[in-house]
């Protein structure tokens, strides 16, 4: 076995620490000189994360497997790829703020790492369990080995690209499913919130190897709790001893992710406090865990400052996260033996609780008879703490297959129940998060999303994506009219939104059941743009219009989008400007024009409106000296404007 090259004695803490925030995968352990065990930083796993190519060395060092390092290549190999919009298979195109991304999760993943990186706030997945039959993949692991030679495989014919099904007879069978599941996880981890948490459900096939995974892309220490869920109440009794639960993996992006607390069904008995605002009771703030402290939760410690002049009937005192006259008594997270603890929440949801100089916040401070204040919280529900045993008859599989029957949409088999996904929901988002599923199946996500936003108000927005694998010819689905998954996860969201707000008539006028579509394609430049080398000047002119010719101004708008990382679910207006189509994106971020032979005339009117940016295309100006006058216009007009000609 080789030894792995783990750091140069004069790596710092600090700069293993700023390593650990980028890449968690390269963090092992090895021991000092002083003999104790430390973090230490993996070189070859972080030269492969920084490599394009497969780096040398033996994939034989703890957790690996055959083609992990080109797992790695793959999750880092830019694509030539688009999201062109789908207005005519979405719902209210133009006001929803969810999206619905058909194609690879691969590919859209890396397409929507500039628009949405660290802005998703919960990830929910229901990755294939890898029983035998159950997931079709783009075959891109390329190991080079003959003794993982392919056996079988269909083409996929209207990309032509090579689809595989992973079953127990390939001879890679949990290598190529450790290598597609850490790929996307990969990608996906840069899309998560700092405070970001992502569900995985899986079962007994592959759940130890996604520990595994997880441990590596996420760290080990940001693993938050395995729920065992009872989906199946008689089991498989085909089996002596009948199996009847699944998991939920759940792990966090970084120590400042909370968690919310589920709220009880029954009477609110234990609010025996009242404040101008409602009935509440109170818990400490501090965490009382000893596992945690400033040690291993740095951004959890911090000082919290008390007004000691101000009390009211119950002895309670406002409280602030700065220091001033009267918010003078400094107070930090400390246990009974003056050690150093850490609080429950960190400084952005205290400020979000907090409203200084009130005694209508939701966080205020208490005397101690031994001197000094604890610091609580105002609850003013009665909530309690979720625990790692779901075995209630709501989130069953069964339940999935009859909220799906519900809908007249009986088709897809073992749906997740929406209250599993729901409950994740509650414990891992607040009212106004971004959801993403990346392997949206039936779209049960996008359908709990809304149920959730109809229940308790909130604006939860929800990104689904999935690949638009074909139905069997002989199955109901087909025979139904659906030809692939995503036609039934598309119907699933309008019959379900439409049902919501059907049932709650006075509560949904304002829910956003809509969702817009777009497909995974290949660019919207001819092959020339990237790589005019390949062509000689006898051809060139076969290309003078770079862009291909079936794309639409809505197309190179959404091209435009992601190449300058703006959200893809912004509203946007088309007008008449002279006789030019121009297209203005979430009122001014963007302005667009792809016509040919714009006037300048046109092009001042778009300049004085001074969008943070604005695009045309090249065949917009009827030659060079036209185009560099276009620059030269807005450096006049507006040059905050970011200009760019496709």
């Amino acid at each position: 076995m080789t030894k792995p090259n783990f750091q140069t004695p004069d790596m710092t803490q600090e700069n293993i620490d700023k390593i650990a925030s980028l890449f968690p995968n390269c963090i092992t352990e090895s021991k000092g000189t002083d003999g104790k065990i430390k973090k230490a930083v993996n070189f070859d796993m972080l030269r492969q994360m920084l490599s394009k190519d497969i780096a040398e060395g033996d994939e034989a060092y703890e957790f690996t497997w055959v083609g992990k390092k080109a797992a790695i290549v793959e999750a880092n190999t830019p694509i030539r790829k688009t999201l062109r919009p789908c207005k005519e298979e979405s719902a209210d195109f133009d006001t929803t703020q969810n999206l619905y991304i058909e194609g690879d999760n691969l590919e859209a993943l890396k397409l929507l790492q500039e628009s949405y990186l660290g802005k998703v706030k919960m990830i929910y997945i229901d990755p294939p369990y890898n029983t035998g039959n159950d997931f079709i993949y783009r075959d891109d692991f390329k190991v080079g080995s003959e003794e993982w030679k392919v056996e079988s495989g269909e083409i996929d014919e209207e990309t032509g690209d090579r689809l595989f099904r992973n079953t127990d007879s390939n001879g890679r069978f949990h290598s190529d499913w450790c290598s597609m599941i850490y790929s996307r996880l990969l990608l996906a981890r840069n899309l998560l919130t700092d405070d970001g948490v992502i569900f995985i459900s899986i079962d007994d096939n592959e759940v130890e190897n996604l520990r595994k995974i997880c441990d590596e892309v996420f760290g080990e220490g940001n693993f938050f709790t395995k729920i065992i869920i009872q989906s199946n109440k008689r089991g498989q009794t085909y089996k002596q001893i009948s199996k009847t639960h699944e998991y939920l993996l759940v792990y966090t992006k970084s120590e400042y992710a909370e968690f919310n607390e589920l709220e009880k069904n029954e009477d609110n008995n234990d609010l025996n406090l009242v404040d101008e605002i409602s009935n509440f009771n109170i818990r400490e703030l501090r965490n009382r865990n000893p596992k945690f402290g400033r040690f291993n939760r740095p951004g959890l410690f911090y000082p919290i400052y008390v007004n000691p002049k101000l009390k009211d009937k119950d002895g309670f005192s406002p409280v602030s996260l700065e220091r001033t006259a009267e918010f003078s008594v400094k107070i930090l997270p400390l246990n009974s033996l003056d050690e150093e603890s850490c609080w429950r929440w960190g400084k952005d949801k205290f400020a979000h609780n907090n409203k200084s100089n009130t005694l209508q916040s939701n966080v205020v401070a208490k005397a101690k008879q031994s001197g000094g204040y604890n610091i609580y919280e105002k609850y003013r529900k009665t909530t309690y703490k979720a625990k790692t045993i779901w075995d209630d008859v709501d989130v069953i599989t069964e339940k999935g297959t009859v909220e799906l029957g519900n809908l007249d949409l009986a088709y897809f088999p073992f749906p997740k129940p929406i209250e599993l996904i729901k409950r994740s929901l509650i414990l891992g988002s607040n009212s106004d998060d971004l959801i993403l599923d990346f392997f949206s199946g039936s779209a049960t996500t996008a359908h709990a999303v809304m149920q959730l936003n109809a229940e308790d108000g909130g604006n939860r927005k929800f990104i689904m994506v999935q690949l638009p694998e074909k139905t069997d010819e002989n199955s109901e689905a087909f025979k139904a009219g659906y030809k692939n998954i995503c036609e039934i996860g598309k119907e699933r969201i309008r019959r379900a939104g439409k049902k919501i707000k059907e049932d709650s008539p006075l509560t949904t006028k304002n829910l956003d059941i809509g969702f817009r579509v777009l497909k995974v394609d290949n660019t919207n430049m001819k092959d020339v743009y990237y790589s005019a080398t390949e062509y000689s000047q006898g051809n060139l002119e076969l290309f003078e219009n770079n862009i291909k010719e079936d794309r639409t101004a809505d197309d190179l708008l959404f091209g435009c989008l992601l190449d300058w990382g703006l959200p893809l679910s912004l509203p946007y207006t088309s007008e008449r400007l002279e006789t030019f189509n121009v297209i203005t994106y979430n009122n001014g971020d963007l302005i667009a024009c792809f016509d040919a032979n714009i006037s300048e005339d046109a092009v001042k009117q778009i300049a004085r409106r001074k969008p943070l940016r604005a695009v045309f295309r090249d065949s917009s100006f009827k030659d060079s000296s036209a185009k560099i006058n276009v620059f030269e216009i807005f450096k006049m007009i507006s040059p905050e404007t970011d200009v760019k000609v496709i």
